[in-house]
């Protein structure tokens, strides 16, 4: 009998080696995420980079070590990976044997005597790892480990994206406060020269109208770009997890950055964008699971032992007491829950093929944003040259508007236009700076930047 169980412990450990296996990288072709990507591309990149080295405005700089120490969404995920740790350390103690220790007594008495039992003694129980049950629960729950450290890099990756933008935004708002007010007195000096030139018979009520409207609107632009400021620094402030408060910052013409962008290889996003490492970890997640569905059909074998001092044997009291011992083995084959366990089977592997397609997704989309933030980084470079231009040649417009005003038949009223004409330029200038600087932190965050 010994033999014959023997060779079936033996046979079903030979049979269950193969319900293990460990996680292997999806074969997910990445060399084509990127577009009109130059050949022999350095494999630095910007997310290389720590936002330190990204973001030099001290300014900036505190805010985000404000919000890396107080963010309530960062703080949410550095909890999740305290329990994805305990989590972790729960499946390996599996592989420790049980211990317990137990003591009981009892007394009877039964025509003027009495009787007293006692039993003390430990156990211990501990289920063999034979088919990779317990191997593919810990290989589980370390992949589940690091995906919410993924996770928590991805919320911090973001946190310092936004809070830049925010930051830059806040900047842009000023500058547009600015060049708004001179638009305004720009707009309220074409009022007076039309109101003159009205009485001398050389311009009519219309004229004069519009000019008006023209002041109103700006009044009523100046207030929405107050409005605008006050919104982003609540916005700001409660990204931080601070009362709103107004936020100090330096001016947009101070922002710089590296002139030169190297995205690096494709490949890297798999070890760059925590976005894209908690997909994979999910998917590495759900291959384990699978297996842990599979070994399912295979036998549970515990070895449990007990040892203790006890004065009740097999009903007789005796004193002192003996030592007590005894040792079992259990074998447990599953045979009328097949049915469940096929089911489970099938659950285990239609969520991996599943976690796979989100994973394969997740390359795709991070290729897009590389791409985007790209092509936009390379416009508004370009735009910047030639609203650099602009700006130059209508500054040159405005000098020559004066002096023809000096020595020809010139009005005020043209050189009033030729700086409306400026300043507006002027705008378009600081809107496409801002693009770039926004460009700047997508392609930063989208290559998985923020450690």
């Amino acid at each position: 009998m010994k033999k014959i169980i023997l060779f079936t412990i033996s046979t079903l450990m030979l049979t269950g080696c193969g319900t293990y296996s460990r996680y292997h990288r999806a074969d997910i072709p990445t060399e084509k995420l990127y577009r009109n990507i130059p050949a022999g591309i350095d494999t630095t990149t910007l997310a290389s980079m720590s936002w330190r080295e990204m973001f030099t405005d001290r300014k900036l700089q505190f805010l985000i070590e404000t919000g890396l120490r107080q963010n309530t969404d960062l703080n949410v995920a550095r909890l999740r990976v305290e329990a994805a740790e305990a989590a972790l350390m729960t499946a390996r103690l599996s592989y420790l044997p049980s211990l317990g220790i137990s003591a009981e007594g009892s007394g009877n008495k039964y025509d003027g005597a009495t009787a007293k039992a006692y039993n003390v003694g430990a156990s211990a129980s501990w289920e063999l790892e034979l088919f990779g049950k317990l191997t593919a629960a810990k290989r589980g729950a370390v992949a589940a480990l690091q995906g919410s450290r993924d996770y928590r890099q991805a919320v911090q990756t973001q946190l310092v994206a936004t809070i830049a933008d925010s930051y830059y935004t806040l900047a842009l708002l000023d500058a547009q406060k600015v060049i708004n007010h001179r638009t305004l007195e720009n707009w309220q000096a074409t009022v007076r020269t039309l109101e003159a030139l009205k009485k001398v018979g050389k311009a009519n009520d219309a004229g004069v109208l519009q000019a008006r409207a023209n002041v109103m609107q700006l009044e009523s632009s100046q207030l929405a770009i107050c409005k605008s400021i006050s919104e982003t620094e609540n916005a700001l402030s409660a990204i931080l997890a601070m009362p709103s408060h107004s936020i100090e910052r330096s001016d947009l013409a101070e922002a710089s950055f590296p002139d030169t962008i190297s995205v690096g290889v494709p490949l890297l996003l798999l070890s760059n964008r925590p976005d894209v490492r908690r997909a994979e970890m999910e998917l590495a997640q759900a291959f384990y699971a699978t297996n842990v569905a599979r070994s399912a059909f295979y036998p549970n074998i515990t070895l449990s032992g007990t040892l203790g001092w006890t004065n009740n044997g097999g009903g007789v009291i005796t004193n002192p007491g003996q030592w007590l011992f005894n040792a079992i083995a259990s074998l447990t084959q599953p045979l009328f829950n097949r049915g469940t366990n096929i089911a489970n089977l099938k659950i285990a592997q239609t969520r991996q093929e599943e976690a796979r397609l989100l994973y394969q997704q997740s390359l795709l989309n991070a290729g897009k944003e590389v791409n985007d933030a790209l092509t936009a980084w390379q416009t508004a470079k370009s735009q910047i040259e030639i609203n650099a231009r602009q700006v130059e040649t209508l500054c040159d417009a405005v000098r020559k508007t004066e002096s023809l005003m000096r020595h020809s038949n010139t009005t005020y009223l043209e050189v009033l236009t030729a700086k409306q004409s400026l300043l507006e330029a002027e705008v378009q200038q600081l809107q496409t700076r801002f693009e770039r600087i926004q460009s700047i932190i997508k392609l930063y965050h989208a290559l998985g930047g923020g450690m």
